[in-house]
């Protein structure tokens, strides 16, 4: 399918589902833009939040939905290796 991309989930390897690759890339964009590279890590309100400042209103009018893409996208990156959960409470995260 055109304008689609794959991804997976850290939590169920194996299993890949299909999104809109102009919001997941715009939400990947966003992440990176806020996520430290080091510990310690953003929390999860805290990264959706950080994110939101960096994405454009044609595809997140008033960040809907950017709470939804920002965990897909978090996890993606989990199960690929590009990102890092910490082993705190509240977990955290930052890139690798």
């Amino acid at each position: 399918m055109k304008g689609m991309i794959e991804v997976e989930n850290v939590n169920t390897p194996g299993k890949v589902s299909r999104v809109n690759a102009a919001k997941y890339s715009e939400m990947k964009a966003a992440l990176y833009a806020c996520l430290p590279s080091a510990s310690p890590g953003l929390n999860q309100n805290e990264m959706r939040e950080g994110a939101k400042q960096h994405l454009s209103q044609t595809l997140f009018p008033e960040g809907k939905t950017s709470g939804w893409w920002a965990k897909t996208v978090q996890l993606d990156l989990e199960a690929k290796g590009l990102l890092i959960r910490e082993h705190s409470k509240p977990l955290r995260w930052y890139l690798k």
